[in-house]
Parts: C-alpha cells; sequence; structure tokens
C-alpha cells in the first residue's frame, strides 16, 4: 500500500497557518500529496481560493457550478484526512466532483472541462487514477464502494479506508437502498458521507427528504434510520466547518464496519446568486463571476426548446382532459413538466430520482384509466428497462413516454448521450416508438396519444432548440405508423427519422438537386410504414437511412429487417451513431466523430451522384 504522506504531527494542528493568508496556496497544490502537508489552518483560505477558481472557470467555460461549490470544503477534508488514490473515494453523479479534480493534478487543464478532447465533466476513470469509479448517473456509489471494500478485504488488505460521498437526493434512489441494505450486513470498511443540502438539480423530495429535515431540525422520533441499517451514523454536522470536518473523517477512520456522516453543505455556497437560486445556477451557462449574474443571450427571437414545447403542450392538453398525468423522476425543471406541476399540481408528480418507481407508477395509473405521460431522459430509462418491459410492454397498458435529451447531447458525454433507445426498445413486443422531425410533430404525437392507444408508446426528442418560431399549430391526429414523403426522386432515397431530416433537407437544398434525390420523414420507428417502404425500393437504386441513434439495432437496421424479409436486393447505406461510446463535446463536432455530420452525408451523395 502506498505510504500515507502526511506529516503525523499536523494532521491535528490548528497552529498559525504555515502560509500567509495573502500568499496563494491553489497554484502549489497539485496533488494530494502536497495538500497533506499543509497545516489544517490553511485550509480554509485554500477553501476560498478553490472555490474562487471554480467560479472563475466555469463563468466563462460553462458548466455545473452548484453542486461543487457546495462541497469545497469535504472535497480538501477528504484528501487532506484520506491517502487517496491509495484510500478509494467515489463522488456520487459526478457534478459535485469539480473541486476533486482541480486538487488531483488537473487544474492546469480544468479550462477544457466538457470540451472536445479535454476534461470530463464527470469522474472518469481512464482520466486519473484518483477517479476510482466513473459517475455520470446518480445512486451508483454505495454499491460501487461496497463492491470495493469486500473486494480488498478478500484480498488481504484490511488497511484501506473506502468513502463515498452521495447527496440527499441520490440517496433516496432504489439503488441506493439496496447498497445500504446489503452493507448493514457486512463488516465492510466503508464510510458513506451524505452531502444534505435538500437539492439534488431541483429541489429533494419525498419522505426520506422530510426525515432528513427533522433530523437537522432535532425533531426526529425514535431511532436513526440509518442506524436501523446497522450502519454507524453521525452527524449531522456543519459541512462548510473545516476543523470539525477533519477532526470528524480522523475520527471515523478508527470505526471498524459500516458507517455513514451526514454533513450539512449549502449549494453554490460562496456565490450568494448561485446560494439564492439552486436551481437556475445548478448549470447557469455564462455568468459574471464576481456578480453572478447570469449573461442574457441574444433578445432575437429563437426557436423554443423541445422541453418546453413538451411542458406547454402537455399543460395544454391537461386543461381538456383531466385523465392526463404528468411523472418525472427528479427533473421537472430540465423535463419542463414543471409548467404541469404549477398548473395542475394534483396530477402532475416529481418521484424523485427512481426510474423504476416512475414507470411502474405510470403503468399503475394507466390500468385504472388514467392517461400518464412518463416524462425521462432518454438515458436515464435505461435504469427501469425491466419496468417498461415487465409492468408496461407485457401488460400492454397504454404508458405514454416522453424520452426527453435523445440522441446525442453534448457536453455531458457518454453518460448522458440518448442514443441506445431506439435499439433498446424495438425489441420490446407491443410499444410504438415515435421522433417528431420538428415540435409540430411533438404536440401532434402527444395530442393523438391522449385521445386513447391501446398500447404504450415512447416519444424520443433531443436536447436543444427546434426549428419553428410559429409552432402552435391546430392539433392533427397522425395515423399510426404513418410516414411522409418530403420530396420525391428517382436515384437515391435518403430515410429520416427525427430531426436529422431537417438536415438531409439542407443538403439536398445545397446540392440543387431537383429530381435525383426523395427525401421521406419515418417518425414512426415501430411500426415502420411497410407500404411506404416497398414503393421507395421498387423505385430508388440506392437507399440511405439516417438517425441519431446507435446504428446497431436501430432505423436503418429496422430497414434492413424490412429488406430481408421481403427478399429485396438493393445498395443501402446506414448513417448513425457507430458501436463505440462518443465523447463528450459540441454537438457538431460529435455529428463528426460519428461520421453522420453534414458534410460527410453530402459527400456521399455526391459520390453516387
Amino acid at each position: 500500500m502506498k505510504k500515507d504522506t502526511r506529516p503525523k504531527s499536523k494532521i491535528r494542528s490548528f497552529a498559525v497557518p504555515i502560509l500567509s493568508a495573502l500568499k496563494p496556496i491553489l497554484d502549489s497544490i497539485s496533488s494530494p500529496e502536497l495538500l497533506r502537508k499543509l497545516q489544517l489552518a490553511d485550509l480554509p483560505h485554500l477553501a476560498k481560493e478553490l472555490r474562487e477558481f471554480i467560479i472563475g472557470v466555469i463563468a466563462t467555460k460553462e458548466g455545473h457550478l452548484g453542486a461543487s461549490l457546495g462541497v469545497v470544503e469535504l472535497t480538501i477534508a477528504l484528501h487532506y484526512v484520506f491517502n487517496t488514490p491509495e484510500d478509494r473515494l467515489i463522488w456520487d453523479v459526478g457534478h459535485q466532483a469539480y473541486g476533486h479534480k482541480i486538487l488531483t493534478g488537473r487544474k492546469a487543464v480544468f479550462e477544457t472541462n466538457r470540451q472536445l478532447n479535454g476534461l470530463s465533466g464527470f469522474p472518469k476513470r481512464e482520466e486519473s487514477e484518483y477517479d476510482t469509479f466513473g459517475t455520470g448517473h446518480s445512486s451508483t456509489s454505495i454499491s460501487a464502494i461496497l463492491g470495493m471494500a469486500i473486494a480488498s478485504k478478500l484480498k488481504g488488505d484490511v488497511t484501506r479506508q473506502h468513502v463515498a460521498v452521495i447527496g440527499d437526493a441520490s440517496i433516496a434512489s432504489g439503488m441506493a437502498f439496496e447498497g445500504l441494505n446489503h452493507a448493514g450486513v457486512t463488516d465492510a470498511n466503508i464510510l458513506i458521507i451524505l452531502n444534505d443540502n435538500a437539492i439534488g438539480i431541483d429541489p429533494s423530495v419525498g419522505a426520506l427528504k422530510r426525515y432528513l429535515t427533522n433530523v437537522k431540525k432535532g425533531t426526529a422520533k425514535d431511532e436513526n434510520i440509518f442506524e436501523c441499517l446497522n450502519m454507524a451514523y453521525s452527524g449531522p454536522i456543519d459541512g462548510h466547518d473545516m476543523e470539525g470536518l477533519v477532526k470528524e473523517l480522523e475520527r471515523l477512520k478508527s470505526v471498524s464496519g459500516p458507517k455513514l456522516l451526514h454533513i450539512i453543505t449549502t449549494k453554490g455556497k460562496g456565490l450568494k446568486k448561485a446560494e439564492e437560486n439552486q436551481v437556475a445556477y445548478h448549470a447557469p451557462g455564462k455568468f459574471n463571476s464576481v456578480t453572478g449574474e447570469l449573461i442574457k443571450k441574444s433578445d432575437k427571437p429563437q426557436p423554443p426548446k423541445f422541453q418546453d414545447v413538451f411542458g406547454h403542450t402537455i399543460v395544454d392538453l391537461a386543461r381538456n382532459n383531466d385523465k392526463i398525468i404528468g411523472i418525472t423522476p427528479a427533473m421537472p425543471t430540465g423535463s419542463s413538466l414543471r409548467y404541469m406541476m404549477d398548473t395542475f399540481p394534483d396530477r402532475a408528480f416529481d418521484v424523485g430520482i427512481a426510474e423504476q418507481h416512475a414507470v411502474t407508477l405510470a403503468a399503475g395509473m394507466a390500468t385504472e384509466g388514467m392517461i400518464p405521460f412518463c416524462n425521462i431522459y432518454s438515458t436515464f430509462l435505461q435504469r427501469a428497462y425491466d419496468q417498461v418491459i415487465h409492468d408496461v410492454a407485457l401488460q400492454n397498458l397504454p404508458v405514454i413516454f416522453c424520452l426527453d435529451r435523445a440522441g446525442l447531447v453534448g457536453e455531458d458525454g457518454p453518460t448522458h448521450h440518448g442514443v441506445f433507445d431506439i435499439a433498446y426498445l424495438r425489441c420490446i413486443p407491443n410499444l410504438i416508438i415515435f421522433a417528431p422531425k420538428n415540435e409540430i410533430q411533438l404536440r401532434n404525437i402527444m395530442y393523438t396519444a391522449q385521445l386513447g392507444l391501446d398500447q404504450p408508446i415512447a416519444i424520443r426528442y433531443p436536447r436543444g432548440r427546434g426549428v419553428l418560431l410559429d409552432w402552435k399549430k391546430p392539433y392533427s391526429t397522425l395515423k399510426i405508423g404513418m410516414s411522409f414523403e418530403l420530396k420525391q426522386g428517382n436515384k437515391i432515397a435518403v430515410l429520416s427519422t427525427g430531426p436529422v431530416a431537417i438536415m438531409i433537407s439542407e443538403i439536398i437544398n445545397e446540392l440543387n438537386d431537383t429530381t435525383s434525390i426523395g427525401h421521406y420523414d419515418f417518425p414512426f420507428i415501430k411500426p415502420l410504414d411497410k407500404n411506404r417502404l416497398r414503393s421507395i425500393f421498387a423505385s430508388y437504386d440506392q437507399i440511405i437511412t439516417i438517425e441519431d441513434g446507435c446504428i446497431t439495432g436501430g432505423f436503418g437496421s429496422a430497414v434492413l429487417e424490412f429488406v430481408n424479409a421481403e427478399n429485396i436486393t438493393k445498395n443501402s447505406k446506414m448513417f448513425g451513431i457507430p458501436d463505440e461510446f462518443i465523447t463528450h463535446g459540441p454537438v457538431k463536432d460529435l455529428y463528426k466523430i460519428a461520421g453522420m455530420d453534414k458534410e460527410t452525408v453530402k459527400s456521399y451523395i455526391e459520390e453516387i451522384l
């Protein structure tokens, strides 16, 4: 095991700082080893510098802000007390790990955070030995740290420490409770730090949140819930009290078995605006690093975000249909279900970080004749795959899944890219899959679905803005399985699904093609418009499919399955996400990496022509 590099005489020292408060400290800390050489009295000044550095970079480069500001003292204390990376440290979700990255040798390149070829916005094992576990989705840390601790014991290492930091919103997830339940019957050497700030991205919800609030107030009754799970509980303590944190972490190092430290922090700590508006400053975009004021974007009219089209449309539909219900697992603002929660609070539910529960809750409502719109980010629906199959599709319940952030999402990277949903949903019987090319199609399929389907449907749409300023058109009913001819041709047929149709139309216009290229929009990926496909394959020499999802098992694969079943022989080409995890960066650059950007597709078509 790597030698503990902290000077033993200084670990508990609260003497006068060895460094002048006027002399910068952060610039001299390129690793936790150097951090451990500081006197404890230097650490509050280091915390101030670290906070200012994070604010300064995120103000211009953008990223997640509030979560990392809230754990600055904790980050320093953990690396000061524990012998990382030999002692294992996991940051749940990863939004809160910016300070961790900066203190572990990445300060000089932190400005590349979330940029193409730069640092990931989340802990990433390939990036640093200090990132012991990749965390982009929530509530995985307890299971992972328990696995590490049991493995250490099996290998005969009884001195290594294992620490997981998890937020109060994340610990309410079912997976976190599964980890706690197992940990409580082991003698694994783990420390779970519950970072209690009453907010995830939106304010925390649920009975556990209410319980933690009572603990903070001192009004909780009977035995502590974590003690009931056989965890050695301590706290709550002030998560911004450096001296108190270090003392308690030092004490807990000598406590054997599973233990939980409950700390109270303020998300956005150190930036007044971020403390006052914690939802907006979770990931605020560009802002003034001194005042905290958000920098306004262009006042020029812009098309709406797809999430807002969903949010306004469900409210509009719910006014005339009292059976409509809205459900989201902890993303009311990100999904814009907040609009319905404000308008119809009794019919819109934030269930916390609990995707499995959200899906089966919707299924239960559907059995009683309600019309549940279950709004989940595409990448998060993966966490409820069994429920989609077992509780919804197998029983053929008409749940309406609205999958936000489908396709490549940009700077959040591979943990958040919603590129697998077509493939993992298309194989499920009874399930309709729809990908609108624009805002009007999204509104029309929502309108159609709430009229009364007799089976479930998944509607996938991207992050970001659409293309239409005038999008609030009268509703139209869509025939299930229909497709649209956008342009007729005689040589090449391009079959698109979802918003990539806009790019194909632009390519055709730029090529100034009037006769050769045909373009067809297939918003229904399942069921496919087979009659249209038969006509297309009979009329064109070359077929191209394009989608903003993985090629393996995706829309193009569905078309080729049809071709095989029909004994059709035609040249075909599929564009989409290749069989690899795509990195983080601007969506335009990621399309190029995936080989489905405008220039690549245009060049391929030109070669054929």
